[in-house]
């Protein structure tokens, strides 16, 4: 089993996400961590959160992709992400909607990997 390291970037990140209570871009951490990390750790730091199932991504309607804690996710990877992500038009926060559960079908020869559901609107700080 790989040994999986935890460096004071990737606690800072971790922590700043989760206490963020909405889902952040790259750029929006870049501006919080004060210094800690550059750029390129940064990066690095969310697709390792990522592959190890800490985080999830989606992507708002001006195709800024986004990070936000896993609460949902079984653990070992297997990531259940069937919930909604609500991109408020005024403030451009996106946050995760676990309450709200999309349905859809698609035809059976089509093996879906991953789905992202964005609704757009007005969130309730800013009506």
């Amino acid at each position: 089993m790989k040994q999986v390291r935890t460096t004071f970037a990737k606690s800072y990140i971790q922590e700043l996400i989760a206490n963020s209570g909405v889902a952040m871009s790259q750029v929006e951490i870049q501006e919080q961590c004060e210094g800690v990390c550059d750029r390129v750790t940064i990066y690095r730091v969310l697709d390792r959160l990522v592959e190890e199932g800490t985080l999830h991504k989606t992507v708002n309607l001006k195709g800024v992709v986004k990070y936000a804690m896993c609460t949902t996710c079984e653990s070992g990877h297997k990531h259940n992400h069937n919930h909604a992500h609500f991109n408020c038009e005024v403030c451009n926060q996106v946050t995760c909607l676990e309450n709200v559960v999309p349905e859809f079908s698609i035809p059976k020869k089509y093996k879906v990997k991953e789905m992202n559901f964005t609704i757009s609107g007005v969130c309730p700080a800013c009506a």
